[in-house]
């Protein structure tokens, strides 16, 4: 389960002469936010005449140098880093997407997923546009242009977000100004500080962080934050309605542990929910372990509840990446022992409580727990970070399908059988969101509950802004085996 994207903008004030300092703080600010994708990435910068761009597959590392980045100046710019869906890993799709048109240049850099995509493509081919992507960047870029035609940049922002729907954390540049956008729902998140000489916007802000940024706040729902070359800053709110649905798995796995997200430390709510996983789920064991890394402060918040030992029995080689695919099945098994070891002295004869993020088809799961048993553990306790996932994302998580869900279709039991633990124990929704401190109205459990905060063909919706979890049935109180 991989987040698609991360995005980030940056302007100084009327640099002279130009500079390559743009480039180089999106370099490090895209370094920062490399774990919301490792498939491609790019920068556009603008020194008010003309864009100039570096767009390149894989890893930011692989992406950029120092030569190339000393050529980029501008005083303003874009970038982004993406995980690609199937059949879109291409240069083409690579973002930031850059439109140039009578009334100037726009570059857009894109995180979430617009629900309606299809219909505006439609649309928009009905009117002679060509697509050249397959990115939702493409269609924000493309209505966006037409609404320039006619208005000014807020009022042409606000035209298009009244006619996409769906997911959207948006860094975008127009005409030498940056404006920073939220969706309505603020699902997607993204965040603004001042930098030297300027300020930066960004999904987390860790990348604020990494060019010595400070964090002035998140962005609220239907927020437009417009950073002009002059120093301005300017709030734009898009909607008056109190109404939320932050994406409740950047608490559980998306996010760096060291972000802040809607005032919440990603750290502290891990640790949180571990000790919310202990009292609802304690077990009779000897240490506590966590799978590596996205199970590390879950696993810390267990054990100072639970007052089980904390150590560690995996160790995670970190020069293997999340894209790593082998076709085989005695080459996947492999390859799962090569992003992980166990270390066998603190395994051995033990009773092992194993605190994961989340369990999504069930196979690594299954993998990982057979590697901790051949390493000489006696027992393991699964507990999961999170409640069963049962459905899919549709605004932006790259999430299997309800067939691939392991938890769709087993029970509790039937799914501790499949990964071959002796007993499995998921955190509670309200577990969850008590650990997380950001009310439940205010969440989206989609992939948890079924019911979404956009209106998606053949799914619920709590589009009337009821609580998502009053018509929510526990899946082992409704399912057959």
């Amino acid at each position: 389960m991989k987040e698609e994207c991360g995005v980030a903008g940056v302007i100084i004030h009327d640099p002279a002469p130009p500079t390559n300092i743009v480039a180089f703080k999106l370099y490090y600010a895209l370094y920062a936010l490399q774990h919301r994708g490792q498939d491609s990435t790019g920068i556009v910068v603008f020194d008010g005449t003309k864009p100039r761009s570096i767009k390149r597959m894989g890893l930011v590392s692989e992406a950029y140098s120092r030569d190339t980045l000393q050529n980029i100046v501008g005083y303003v710019g874009v970038g982004h880093v993406r995980n690609a869906t199937y059949g879109t890993q291409t240069i083409e799709n690579c973002q930031p997407f850059v439109l140039n048109f009578k009334g100037g240049v726009i570059a857009i850099s894109h995180n979430g997923n617009l629900v309606n995509s299809a219909e505006l493509k439609d649309e928009l081919e009905s009117e002679g546009r060509i697509f050249t992507t397959a990115l939702d960047a493409e269609i924000i870029g493309l209505l966006l242009v037409k609404e320039l035609l006619r208005h000014n940049p807020v009022d042409a922002l606000k035209s298009v977000m009244r006619r996409i729907i769906g997911s959207y954390a948006l860094t975008i540049m127009i005409n030498g100004d940056l404006y920073a956008v939220r969706d309505p729902i603020g699902n997607k998140p993204i965040c603004y500080g001042e930098i030297e000489g300027g300020y930066a916007a960004v999904s987390e802000s860790v990348a604020l962080d990494t060019i010595k940024g400070k964090l002035i706040r998140d962005l609220r729902p239907g927020e437009i934050m417009i950073f002009k070359k002059t120093g301005e800053l300017e709030s734009v709110m898009t909607t008056d309605e109190d109404f939320a649905a932050h994406c409740v798995f950047e608490y559980i796995y998306l996010a760096r542990p060291d972000s802040i997200l809607d005032g919440t430390l990603v750290y502290s709510a891990r640790e949180r929910i571990g000790k919310e996983l202990a009292l609802e789920h304690p077990a009779v064991a000897d240490i506590v372990s966590p799978v590596p890394d996205s199970g590390i402060a879950a696993a810390i918040g267990y054990s100072r509840e639970s007052g089980l030992k904390y150590l560690e029995g995996l160790m995670k080689n970190r020069y293997i990446g999340r894209t790593f695919i082998l076709p085989h099945q005695e080459m996947r098994e492999m390859a799962v022992r090569l992003k992980m070891n166990t270390i066998g002295e603190n395994l051995k004869d033990k009773s092992v409580v194993l605190v994961d993020d989340s369990v999504v088809r069930g196979t690594t799961s299954r993998r990982i727990i057979d590697m901790i048993k051949d390493a000489g553990a006696k027992e393991v306790h699964l507990r999961v970070a999170s409640p069963p996932i049962i459905a899919p994302c549709y605004l932006g998580i790259d999430m299997p399908t309800r067939a691939e869900l392991i938890a769709s279709h087993k029970t509790i039991e039937g799914v501790c059988a499949a990964v071959n633990a002796d007993t499995i124990g998921y955190l509670s929704a309200d577990g969850l969101v008590k650990a997380i401190g950001i009310d439940k109205s205010k969440l989206c459990l989609g992939c948890i509950t079924e019911l979404y905060p956009v209106p998606i063909p053949n799914e619920k919706c709590y589009c009337d802004k009821q609580s998502k979890m009053d018509d929510f049935v526990p899946e082992e109180e409704k399912k057959v085996e």
